[in-house]
């Protein structure tokens, strides 16, 4: 199975509704043989960051288009930086999300290799804790995971391993950001 990021626009921003829209976008996964991975709210409980595990990303489109959301296309995604046994067994989304619009020109495997490169350099920022990072397969965007205990610690972190912040979010706290 491969990985499908969706970013979904909450319409009615209530602990309440994200709830059930969590609940009934994992349950459109799975009823067309697929799983809701990772679900991570913003704390404005404006949107979801989902990441579902799914063989087929047009019949995944299809099941979540029954919800009437709006959401992204689903774009397949790379897990980079922690397993997938490991998302699910911690629920936590982290602190902060990182959106990195990546550069054009830029290849999977120049990603992979300066990402092992710098992934070092975080023990400089010990405060933060990088925990995964989705990378998209066309490599329009990524997605970074981190614990810190603020926005500037997440900048810090990033200037660290030479890698900019287009949009940083914080996170709901665990009892709306959750994992199924």
């Amino acid at each position: 199975m491969s990985l499908f990021l969706t970013e979904i626009t909450i319409a009615n921003p209530e602990r309440d509704a994200v709830e059930t829209l969590l609940a009934q976008v994992s349950v459109a996964a799975s009823e067309v043989a697929g799983s809701l991975l990772d679900a991570q709210v913003s704390e404005d409980l404006s949107r979801i960051f989902a990441v579902f595990e799914h063989g087929d990303a047009v019949l995944l489109a299809k099941s979540l288009d029954t919800l009437n959301i709006v959401s992204t296309e689903p774009a397949e995604v790379r897990l980079v930086g922690a397993t997938i046994e490991e998302v699910r067994e911690h629920a936590s989304g982290g602190e902060y999300l990182v959106e990195w619009d990546l550069p054009a020109g830029l290849t999977m495997d120049a990603y992979l290799e300066r990402k092992k490169e710098k992934s070092p350099l975080y023990a400089q920022v010990p405060e933060v804790t990088f925990l995964r990072t989705y990378v998209r397969e066309d490599l329009g965007k990524c997605l970074c995971f981190y614990d810190a205990p603020d926005e500037e610690a997440v900048c810090r972190a990033r200037d660290v391993v030479g890698a900019p912040v287009d949009r940083l979010h914080k996170l709901a706290d665990q009892t709306t950001s959750t994992t199924p």
